[in-house]
C-alpha cells in the first residue's frame, strides 16, 4: 500500500515536470529571434548600436531582441 502512494507520487510528479518544459519549449518558439528596424520603431522601442555584436532593441515591445 506505501509502494503504491510513492509510485502514485512519482508518476504525478513526473507528468507535472513534463507538462512545466512543454510550456517553455512552446513560449521561447512563439519568440522571434530577431525584428527588423521597422518592428523595433513600431514597437515604441529604439535601436541601441552600442551592443558588441548585432544592434539591439531598447524598450517597447521588442526590448532585448536583436535588430537585423
Amino acid at each position: 500500500m506505501r509502494i503504491r502512494r510513492i509510485l502514485a507520487a512519482v508518476f504525478a510528479t513526473a507528468a507535472l515536470a513534463g507538462l512545466g518544459l512543454t510550456g517553455a519549449a512552446t513560449a521561447s518558439a512563439a519568440t522571434p529571434a530577431s525584428v527588423t528596424p521597422g518592428e523595433c520603431t513600431d514597437g515604441g522601442g529604439t535601436i541601441d548600436r552600442s551592443t558588441p555584436v548585432l544592434p539591439t532593441c531598447r524598450g517597447g515591445v521588442h526590448d532585448g531582441q536583436t535588430v537585423d
